[in-house]
């Protein structure tokens, strides 16, 4: 389900003849839903067989389809384990918001793809199951379900899916698309944060990985804003960010490095001399220190007066000397 929606969570599984008569009703469609030249960049057979598969009890497709991508990622963790994290029993299923804390808590970095099947079958040639919301109802007859998709065949237009308790389930790509649609296509993809999703965004990437900051993950932050610096080595967000965890782990010496990484890719950047200065000071290292952080308030921006005051304790340190 989605946040703010008023409709129950997904985890709901459908049965029954309406559900029945629903999908047979939407496969009916034969629209396409994917662009021709996107066909030629896709190895045509993809299916990630070692996927594993946890059969999805009453009201737990959230906590199964969750194990599935967890353990795919290294994470030793059962359905049955998750679901104290991630199924609310007030409304008898998962929202998305569960999921993604769920898995920045085992430490592996939870991406939402961009809803579009293109980007679903890249990550899926990429080596990478993708978690799905799907609406096996109508819109407005909802009936939520998570499953994760684990191969394609383009020729036979059919995708494959761990779902409910089918370990192989096939669905037209019609079918599933209209069933993903009605869940406006959430997807998201679990990935070691050694790992960038083949289809991530820096903007996007570095979005997934801020909450492991907020929640004092620093060593799981580090590693990301790293992978994301060797992805995207002109970011100034990845290398701002490597720093800032290198100083909150006590590595002042990379933190130094960091900073000095992020000037050379704008010296006009007010933290990093702030922040450079910072470290500088705490090394002994005050001349420096005081050059950089007079830069940051001569720069100024919305955190002068934390430049200020950096540079206040500078001058106060070489003041006692």
């Amino acid at each position: 389900m989605q946040a703010g929606s008023n409709t129950r969570a997904a985890g709901v599984s459908a049965g029954g003849l309406f559900i029945a008569l629903a999908l047979l009703l939407t496969a009916c469609s034969h629209s396409p839903v994917l662009p021709s030249s996107a066909l030629g960049n896709l190895p045509p057979v993809v299916e990630l067989r070692q996927t594993p598969f946890f059969p999805q009890e009453r009201y737990q497709c959230g906590p199964a389809a969750l194990a599935t991508g967890l353990t795919h990622a290294g994470v030793d963790i059962t359905a049955e384990q998750l679901v104290p994290e991630v199924y609310l029993p007030a409304r008898e299923g998962s929202l998305q918001a569960e999921l993604l804390a769920a898995t920045r808590r085992h430490d592996r970095l939870p991406y939402v793809i961009r809803p579009n099947m293109e980007d679903l079958l890249g990550e899926l040639a990429d080596g990478n199951p993708v978690l799905v919301l799907q609406n096996l109802g109508l819109d407005w007859y909802p009936k939520w379900h998570y499953a994760v998709v684990v191969g394609y065949d383009l020729d036979a237009q059919q995708m494959v899916l761990r779902s409910g308790v089918t370990q192989r389930k096939t669905l037209s790509f019609s079918l599933f698309d209209r069933t993903w649609q009605r869940g406006n296509r959430w997807a998201m993809v679990i990935t070691h944060p050694a790992k960038v999703p083949i289809t991530a965004t820096e903007a996007g990437y570095l979005k997934a990985v801020l909450p492991f900051e907020q929640t004092g993950k620093w060593k799981t932050a580090n590693t990301a804003y790293q992978t994301a610096a060797k992805r995207w080595p002109q970011s100034l967000g990845a290398v701002m960010g490597t720093g800032n965890t290198f100083y909150r782990l006590g590595k002042t010496s990379d933190a130094e490095q960091a900073y000095r990484a992020a000037l050379k890719l704008d010296i006009e950047h007010a933290p990093a001399h702030n922040n450079l200065a910072q470290v500088l000071l705490e090394r002994r290292q005050l001349k420096e220190a005081r050059a950089h952080a007079r830069q940051a308030v001569a720069i100024g921006g919305p955190m002068s007066d934390a430049y200020q005051q950096t540079l206040n304790e500078i001058e106060q340190e070489l003041g006692r000397r």
